[in-house]
């Protein structure tokens, strides 16, 4: 494992015990609105402060841009980011539904290096490095190799911060329900992209998402041999927020269904 990775697994594991231990009393928990249907509770922020801290203690210069803490800028001109989503899935978290993750991802010069993708209900740790391939708890995963949409399971995302495109995704979503075999919404990012990666769904897209969601997922799926753009098909994912992914054939036969409803003020 790469050493830089190494740090990022030692960060995730520290926030998951947080996650864990306050799950034992989750009736008890401070709940926060950052807006409709967008929470924030004290366990993400407790999560988000372990992970600041390992990295801080390991790397003092790298910048930052964490969820609940914003953008830290580097120092001495550093190019490091760390990308850090403490408690994907917040909101089923709150309400004790098992499908949540931490993600951290590192880019150099924006391109993202290192990925962890921290499960810890399940305990499942999903890592990359690039050029080095993906894992999950030390053993090499690739995306399915199914090549018919009509045979594949797909992951998506309803919209839930902003609901000016809902109806394109409607859209989507109907003819996508008549073209596989199936499709789940299970409620954390990270972790659709995570099971793109290890093949457990064949494809997956969703709209309005920000970097932290899709930072650590995006590296998984590429080092898996799975495709990952943005409505346009290009790579600017990260900053437009709306992804599709999947295996390369499964992919190729999603995206364009995907464009096709995708409405012009949508931006790519």
């Amino acid at each position: 494992m790469h050493p830089t990775l190494t740090i990022a697994v030692k960060a995730a594991r520290r926030a998951g015990n947080t996650i864990n231990r306050a799950a034992n009393d989750i009736d008890r928990l401070r709940v926060e609105t950052k807006a409709a249907r967008d929470f924030v509770t004290e366990v993400d922020r407790a999560a988000e402060a372990a992970i600041v801290e390992v990295l801080r203690e390991a790397f003092p210069g790298h910048g930052i841009l964490a969820e609940e803490s914003g953008l830290t800028e580097g120092t001495g001109g550093s190019e490091y980011q760390w990308i850090i989503d403490p408690l994907d899935g917040t909101t089923n978290y709150i309400h004790g539904f098992p499908q949540y993750a931490i993600s951290i991802a590192l880019a150099h010069a924006g391109v993202i290096e290192q990925a962890v993708v921290y499960d810890p209900t399940r305990n499942e740790l999903f890592v990359a490095s690039k050029g080095a391939g993906a894992y999950l708890n030390d053993r090499r995963i690739r995306v399915s190799r199914r090549s018919k949409l009509a045979e594949s399971l797909l992951a998506t995302g309803f919209p839930f911060r902003e609901l000016d495109n809902v109806d394109a995704y409607l859209a989507m979503f109907r003819e996508l329900c008549q073209k596989t075999a199936g499709i789940r919404r299970p409620g954390a990012a990270a972790l659709d992209l995570a099971y793109v990666a290890c093949g457990r769904v064949d494809g997956f897209w969703e709209m309005g998402l920000k970097p932290w969601d899709m930072a650590g997922g995006a590296l998984l799926v590429q080092e898996a041999g799975g495709l990952i753009s943005d409505l346009s098909g290009e790579s600017a994912y990260l900053k437009t927020g709306n992804v599709v992914a999947g295996s390369p054939k499964v992919f190729a036969q999603l995206l364009p269904i995907i464009q096709a409803h995708r409405p012009a003020t949508m931006p790519a």
